[in-house]
């Protein structure tokens, strides 16, 4: 059977030690902050990050370097037989194309996963490959489960304000501005290669009704008979999240809901702080 290594990137929020706890391996990206380079994971942290946004620092995301990504993968060759890597979403960043371009030159011992996913569904597939390795799957075969699976997935967040999809044009000023004066929570949904309103209310608990019912909509008919599995999870607002996690059992005690953390940085830089997440992901079978 082939030694198999799983890289996927920061992206998925998985941190560094965790990657470690798990047996995996993640690319950190990098963060240009104030003009300033920064990698995920390596010298920028949750806390660290938070703080650089209530200054109302210039933050965005860039791809890893060829360079970084190939002496990754270079090492890793050294002591497996193939890699199995995983960014994220093609549409929502180029990283996952380029990853798959620098993979032609390896001959296959390189798959790359185009599917479609983020941060804690981003997680799910991480976990799924794990299975699928243990299973005595080859990377190709992993490669082609994964990417039929990818729509398998979605995210809701409900956000604390409007500012950053603001900064980031996703909403127009005025939208911002009249969102704000109504103090609406927009509920956002990510699935596959988009990031989209889903629904508007005005408060906390109303957000978190509509997350719950749209998490029960897709287990009763769109993911009807499957394998699930849900996570929640935040940005900056740990105790609100273990709330909201006790919330969801409530109302699907069939399940165990797992904390994950932090939403990744690469999404929280486009939500800001003090939001809240939940995700359902079919469990593929090995």
């Amino acid at each position: 059977m082939n030694k198999i290594a799983i890289v996927t990137d920061s992206n998925s929020g998985i941190s560094q030690e965790k990657a470690k706890e798990m047996g995996i391996y993640v690319l950190p990206m990098p963060f240009l902050i104030d003009g300033k380079e920064y990698l995920d994971g390596i010298d920028l942290f949750p806390k660290e990050f938070y703080e650089y946004l209530k200054t109302d620092a210039e933050v965005s995301t860039s791809q890893p370097s060829p360079e970084s990504v190939m002496e990754l993968w270079d090492r890793l060759l050294k002591e497996y037989d193939e890699i199995v890597h995983i960014p994220m979403s093609s549409g929502l960043s180029g990283s996952c194309q380029t990853a798959r371009m620098l993979a032609e030159d390896y001959e296959g011992k390189v798959e790359v996963v185009n599917n479609q996913r983020i941060s804690i569904t981003q997680v799910s597939s991480v976990i799924d490959a794990q299975n699928l390795v243990k299973a005595g799957k080859h990377a190709a075969e992993i490669r082609e489960i994964l990417e039929e699976e990818a729509l398998q997935a979605s995210i809701y967040i409900t956000l604390t304000t409007l500012k950053y999809l603001k900064k980031g044009g996703r909403i127009t000023p005025a939208a911002a501005a009249l969102g704000t004066m109504l103090r609406l929570k927009p509920v956002l949904q990510i699935q596959g290669e988009k990031l989209d309103a889903f629904s508007k209310v005005r408060t906390m608990s109303a957000a978190k009704r509509v997350m719950l019912d749209a998490i029960r909509n897709d287990l009763e008919k769109r993911f009807s008979g499957s394998r699930m599995r849900i996570d929640v999870a935040h940005t900056n607002n740990e105790a609100a999240a273990l709330e909201f996690q006790k919330e969801i059992e409530a109302e699907f005690p069939e399940y165990s809901v797992n904390l994950i953390d932090e939403l990744s940085l690469s999404v929280a830089c486009h939500i800001g702080d003090g939001a809240l997440a939940v995700a359902c992901t079919k469990v593929v079978e090995a």
